[in-house]
């Protein structure tokens, strides 16, 4: 990540795959965890760091009181003065907004979506009637859904999926 060994960051703490909006997010919690005072917290964009605009501005004060500076690089933040403070406070309120409002659009797309007879999601498979019997048999002579899964070329929940539809059931 070459921008943050711009900004001076020797150690880099990152969270692939977890949404900002969970509270548990492994990486933020070794980061914490590993500062100390006078360290400073650099991030790419504001809305990166808090799940929300309160939760945001709580760890940043209690950074503060921990006596570790937070940086943030898009915005052009730093909680070393007064202004970059004021202005953190302001921002995160815009971060806020914009993740509320794209999450406003999805649900409303969902709805216009759902008014069509379409759903979200993935869509769903339709069970092939020899995979389904071959997978009761094997499962019948002991084999377990993982081996199940390579021989009928299935995954394993496909496999759990198959076992619990009964043969009779099967399309």
């Amino acid at each position: 990540m070459p921008h943050f060994e711009a900004a001076g960051c020797d150690r880099i703490f990152t969270d692939h795959g977890v949404s900002g909006t969970r509270a548990s997010r492994p990486e933020l919690d070794k980061l914490l965890d590993h500062l100390r005072a006078g360290d400073e917290v650099v991030v790419w964009k504001l809305d990166r760091l808090g799940r929300n605009t309160r939760n945001l501005l709580a760890l940043i004060d209690d950074l503060e009181q921990r006596g570790v500076h937070f940086r943030s690089v898009t915005e052009g933040i730093s909680t070393t003065g007064s202004m970059g403070r004021a202005m953190l406070t302001v921002m995160s309120a815009f971060a806020q907004l914009e993740r509320d409002q794209l999450a406003e659009r999805t649900r409303a797309g969902m709805a216009i979506a759902a008014e069509h007879g379409r759903k979200a999601g993935r869509r769903e498979v339709t069970a092939d009637h020899a995979k389904v019997r071959r997978a009761h048999e094997l499962k019948a002579q002991g084999l377990v859904p993982a081996d199940i899964g390579k021989i009928i070329g299935a995954s394993r929940a496909t496999v759990y999926r198959y076992l619990n539809i009964g043969i009779d059931e099967a399309p």
